[in-house]
């Protein structure tokens, strides 16, 4: 089970997840000490409107693949997730250090060490619960070091690439 801590718009959430979901495809969460039911579509395009189910209800998301917002017909919300389980919280970082904003595994690597980039171009694909989250720059230059490769394991705040 996943300890997370999940923070939404200064909002503090504790939620757990479990590693699988079950077998109907839904997860058993608990959030708050609130067990609940939830299933969520591929995040395959921060472009596209996803679907959550959460118990009985349904929601269109479109959510930020480096989970720093969700938006909702409520409006765009800010979003922060803190594993429990590492002991180092990682925040963003703005100076070119491309870290891995949730554990999972890479599985796709986009770019090339001393490959131009633009700022939002996506550099690799990391899956996490069966979700593919494209990691993207987070400011224009050349990619000075790339420690990604694909089908390896990443912790929340691993240095995935350097961006000069």
């Amino acid at each position: 089970m996943r300890k997370l801590l999940v923070t939404i718009d200064g909002t503090e959430f504790h939620v757990q997840v479990p590693e699988t979901p079950d077998a109907d495809g839904f997860y058993t969460i608990v959030v708050n000490e609130q067990p609940m039911r939830a299933a969520l579509s591929s995040l395959a395009d921060s472009e596209v409107l996803e679907w959550a189910m959460v118990d009985t209800h349904p929601y269109e998301l479109q959510i930020d693949h480096e989970l720093r917002w969700i938006q909702s017909r409520h409006g765009r919300h800010n979003v922060q997730v803190r594993d429990q389980d590492s002991r180092i919280y990682h925040p963003r970082s703005h100076d070119g250090r491309i870290k891995a904003p949730i554990p999972g595994i890479v599985v796709r690597v986009l770019v090339d060490v001393g490959q131009e980039v633009e700022l939002d171009q996506p550099l690799l694909v990391l899956e996490a619960m069966k979700m593919e989250n494209e990691i993207r720059a987070t400011r224009a230059g050349r990619i000075a070091s790339l420690n990604a490769t694909p089908g390896r394991a990443v912790q929340l705040g691993t240095l995935l690439a350097e961006i000069v």
